[in-house]
């Protein structure tokens, strides 16, 4: 005999008293929510489910505050079953704010996060703007134009480091009314800034050579948009002012042709090294604007051959964590790189708070931290002696 199988009966499944199978009303939720993510989730549906008004949930995710604290709970419980997110645009514009705080360089990220000193910088940034619930957005130039990367960003504020208070792109931030802070910019000017004491800190790695007997000093620059419409004022201008007079007051020169430029990064400071040899440049002693071109440097003279620091004894300037483990260990200018980060945030909060009426500029010291890529000098170029007595320091 053939059995036919008989459609299933309606209501609830046999053996389930007053038809609540368990699992029945999840299985029946999971395909509710299946046909929701299918379109997205909208703050209606929140409203719907947790019967409450399109405003009510829009406060339980701007302005908790405003609902009890119950209520509050219910909606964004019931939010997150949905899998509802307040779209970001429209949270922006009605807050009025990005959430994000940008962090502008005129160098291409591909070239300064090659450089150590931005990550431990970015570090000391990062940690405070998390705390604070803000996000970073990262600002270089776009296809070569820093200000075509400043139209499209959306922030709430700026930190720009490397850029002067005279720099084109900075008045359109001014013009724009976004708050800033200049990191490495004068410590005068309309706009709030932080920086170090380049000059003394400079003053002090000179001095350090001369008292050595080096007389024979390169200097490796750092290149680009930093240096630029400066009046002076730059990082390199005052690193720079701060070498030059130091030797300049023991009876040294330093001649145009004992600078080579470079990018800030290890590739910078190798490439330099190597065009300041290859036209003759025969130091006993190299001053590096950053630590990572001295790195760049020291792997330059031991391909040539030479010792550090028992022929050439190198300076950098930063103390990033990586100048301590080098080969020789680095003498490097110490500036605090991770608290200059954490100055300029907290500093551009508080300007985004409202709490300064007028510009603040705070300047962060330096020293001096001697380890083993220095040492006296062994080779006598005969080319400039060095006047008697300890030159003046900052």
């Amino acid at each position: 005999m053939i059995h036919i199988p008989q459609p299933a009966a309606s209501g609830p499944p046999r053996g389930v008293a007053g038809g609540s199978e368990p699992g029945f009303d999840r299985v029946r939720r999971e395909e509710e929510l299946v046909e929701q993510v299918a379109r997205r989730v909208t703050i209606a549906d929140v409203a719907e489910r947790a019967g409450v008004s399109k405003t009510a949930v829009s406060f339980a995710f701007n302005n908790p505050e405003r609902l009890n604290t119950a209520t509050a709970s219910r909606i964004l419980e019931i939010a997150h079953e949905l899998g509802y997110r307040p779209d970001p645009v429209a949270r922006m514009l009605t807050q009025r704010r990005t959430g994000s705080i940008g962090v502008l360089t005129p160098q291409d990220l591909s070239v300064i996060f090659t450089n150590p000193f931005f990550g431990a910088f970015s570090a000391g940034i990062a940690a405070v703007a998390e705390e604070r619930g803000y996000g970073l957005h990262f600002i270089s130039p776009l296809h070569g134009s820093l200000s075509r990367a400043i139209h499209r960003a959306t922030v709430d504020g700026v930190v720009a480091i490397g850029l002067t208070d005279d720099h084109p792109e900075i008045d359109e931030i001014r013009r724009a009314g976004l708050p800033m802070v200049l990191v490495d910019s004068a410590t005068s000017g309309p706009s709030t800034s932080v920086d170090v004491d380049d000059e003394g800190g400079a003053r002090q790695a000179a001095a350090h050579l001369i008292e050595l007997g080096h007389r024979d000093v390169a200097v490796l620059a750092i290149d680009g948009p930093r240096a630029a419409g400066s009046g002076g004022h730059g990082v390199v201008e005052r690193r720079l002012r701060g070498y030059s007079e130091t030797l300049a007051e023991a009876g040294i020169d330093l001649p145009a042709d004992s600078i080579a430029v470079g990018s800030a990064s290890i590739d910078g400071g190798f490439e330099a090294f190597n065009r300041l040899w290859d036209l003759g440049g025969r130091p006993t002693a190299v001053l590096a604007m950053s630590d990572a071109m001295a790195i760049g440097a020291i792997r330059a003279i031991h391909q040539r051959g030479q010792s550090v620091p028992g022929e050439i004894s190198v300076v950098g300037f930063d103390d990033v964590d990586l100048a301590a483990s080098t080969d020789p260990p680095l003498t490097t200018v110490h500036q605090p790189v991770k608290g200059k980060g954490d100055a300029a945030v907290r500093l551009l909060l508080s300007v985004m708070e409202g709490a300064h009426a007028a510009p603040v500029h705070r300047r962060l010291e330096t020293r001096l931290v001697i380890r083993s890529s220095t040492g006296p000098q062994s080779r006598d170029q005969g080319r400039q002696e060095v006047t008697a007595g300890r030159p003046k320091s900052a």
